[in-house]
């Protein structure tokens, strides 16, 4: 098996959690005690760091981010950006600040946004292609501004005369931008701005050519870029324990659920890269197998990422490392629940694709035999 390498990064479910999908049943709050214990578990297991979603149903991205940094040592955080939310010189002082706290370990998720909910919500009433427009005023600014320069700009929605920061951030330029768009506009701002493009979790053949489409415009743009894919895994010491528990995380969705949400995905929805991920079951849970491991069961009722790689650990690893084949460096995962499911991930993949957590601290040297005690190692004799 190959030996590229790869990050994996974690989610936190900031709008909630549980077993099940398309249900109440055992739901979990997102409380920040129980947030904490995802993070310091990810941050403890060796997730290279951690997602966080935004929404009018989440918790704010940035303040969970703040208050999550000094409790924990290595975790990277992704936080949502959404450039109609607030200006550039703002959010150029927050990713600025939040990137001195934690020391550089801060990313930033560019979020156009395709929810008319959502966008209502925050009183943002362009469409589609003006948002996109917008997006690329907001990231020239915000980029200059970051990058130390005094920014001047005067567009169609936004503008900046004199706009400076009076604290640079940690990473230079800025801390990284990741941005995830399947539309033609979406890929224009990903190739001209942008350091990782963000893909839901497609069959290999068919990422492999919209990564393409990526790769050719940022040549456009004398560009290079970086990919990521955002994928669930069911794992799974076998098959069918994992195919198992795929059916079970279903198993309380109704078929009226699944079409009130598909009809939102497909007919209110502005977002492209929904609409692909629809199309792959159509609604059905009977073509809910879209390629090898890979399983849309979820897309049945989430919006965004909607696929899982389900399977054993050699299984899943081998379907990644398709994914790896065609471009993609970091995998940002998830699996419900989300606190035992790092668990099971940490456990079952991370040798597979040889990555190592590191132990704790007050173990390391020490040989642990669950149920047996502990005992020191004992170093052979050098003579």
């Amino acid at each position: 098996m190959s030996n590229a390498p790869l990050d994996l990064y974690w989610y936190l479910p900031t709008h909630g959690d549980g077993p099940y999908l398309g249900t109440d049943e055992r739901h979990r709050p997102a409380t920040f005690g129980y947030l904490r214990e995802i993070a310091q578990a990810a941050d403890r297991l060796g997730f290279k760091g951690v997602l966080l979603p935004t929404g009018t149903r989440c918790e704010d991205a940035w303040i969970t981010a703040a208050a999550l940094i000094p409790q924990t040592e290595q975790l990277r955080f992704l936080v949502a950006l959404r450039p109609g939310s607030g200006t550039p010189a703002l959010f150029a002082r927050h990713a600025a600040t939040l990137d001195r706290i934690s020391n550089g370990r801060v990313l930033l998720n560019v979020v156009t946004g395709a929810d008319p909910a959502d966008l209502a919500g925050d009183g943002n009433k362009l469409n589609h292609a003006e948002r996109y427009a917008q997006t690329d005023e907001f990231l020239t600014i915000w980029r200059g501004m970051l990058s130390g320069e005094e920014v001047n700009f005067e567009g169609q929605y936004l503008s900046a005369k004199g706009s400076d920061i009076s604290f640079p951030p940690v990473q230079k330029p800025y801390p990284p931008l990741w941005f995830g768009g399947s539309s033609d506009a979406g890929i224009a701002i990903a190739a001209k701005h942008v350091d990782v493009y963000l893909s839901w979790g497609e069959p290999v053949d068919q990422l492999a050519e919209k990564l393409e489409r990526v790769r050719a415009a940022a040549a456009r743009e004398g560009r290079n870029i970086r990919f990521g894919l955002r994928i669930h895994l069911i794992v799974r010491e076998t098959e069918e324990e994992a195919w198992a528990a795929a059916d079970r995380l279903i198993s309380h969705v109704t078929d009226e659920v699944i079409a009130e949400a598909q009809n939102n995905f497909v007919n209110v929805s502005e977002s492209v890269g929904q609409k692909r991920m629809s199309a792959l079951h159509q609604g059905r849970r009977d073509r809910l197998v879209v390629g090898p491991n890979l399983w849309a069961g979820l897309g049945l009722v989430r919006g965004g990422a909607g696929t899982a790689l389900v399977g054993s650990p050699d299984n899943v690893a081998a379907r990644i490392r398709e994914y790896q084949a065609i471009g993609i460096e970091t995998i940002i995962a998830s699996a419900y629940p989300h606190l035992e499911e790092a668990y099971n991930v940490a456990e079952l993949l991370f040798p597979k694709l040889n990555l190592h957590g590191e132990a704790a601290p007050a173990l390391r040297g020490w040989d642990v035999e669950f149920g047996r005690g502990v005992r020191p190692r004992v170093a052979a004799s050098a003579s």
